[in-house]
């Protein structure tokens, strides 16, 4: 019933290099994510414009449908991709991702009849830490490729959204480490404390 499709192979800019490759005590950053969310997926896809780097995985790989279009157009590859029903999109970058908090999202879905549960913090909508569902979500993306929009949230109005505020995501994750990404070597550092203190039996949820 769920695909659950990773976005890699981006350009990383702060950290001057592809951050989803970069070891994070012995294993690339997106080997994390990777092991983190298997158990909850019927199959995992990545969605990469560097295929042949990501050959280790041992994963299908998908590069960008309509090139150059972002993350609205990644979003669209990793609808189309994917085979199951519903798709939870998420970051290459979040080492420390909460599967009871996706699998949550993705009960909501169900639970709810909605076609999108979206997680809402006070940054802002976390599109690439959520649950969509294929059909009615897809055709929706097209349309907002056709009408050459370019935000991710460009559709939202146009389907059922959920929005999981922060009291409902701290039930599953109450430290918000699940949203935590790795953008520069000074959040690397960091990732490498966490992760040290959680495999000695810490909790990084």
């Amino acid at each position: 019933m769920l695909s659950i499709v990773i976005q890699a192979g981006g350009e990383s800019r702060r950290m001057g290099q592809d951050k989803a490759l970069l070891p994070l005590l012995g294993k690339p950053l997106v080997q994390w994510v990777i092991e983190r969310i298997s158990p909850l997926a019927d199959e995992v896809l990545v969605t990469t414009n560097r295929p042949e780097a990501y050959l280790v995985l041992g994963l299908p790989l998908y590069p960008d449908v309509i090139p150059g279009r972002g993350a609205l157009g990644g979003l669209y590859t990793a609808l189309r991709a994917a085979s199951q029903p519903l798709v939870a999109v998420v970051a290459c970058d979040m080492p420390f991702i909460n599967v009871s908090l996706l699998g949550a999202e993705r009960n909501l879905l169900i639970a709810s009849n909605v076609d999108l549960v979206i997680p809402h913090l006070e940054g802002g909508l976390e599109p690439f830490h959520a649950v969509y569902r294929r059909e009615a979500c897809l055709q929706e993306v097209e349309w907002a490729l056709a009408a050459d929009k370019w935000r991710v949230d460009s559709w939202f109005h146009r389907v059922r959204v959920h929005r999981m505020m922060p009291d409902e995501i701290q039930v599953y994750d109450p430290d918000l480490l699940s949203f935590w990404n790795v953008n520069t070597p000074e959040d690397l550092q960091l990732a490498i404390q966490l992760a040290s203190k959680d495999e000695s039996g810490g909790s990084s949820g």
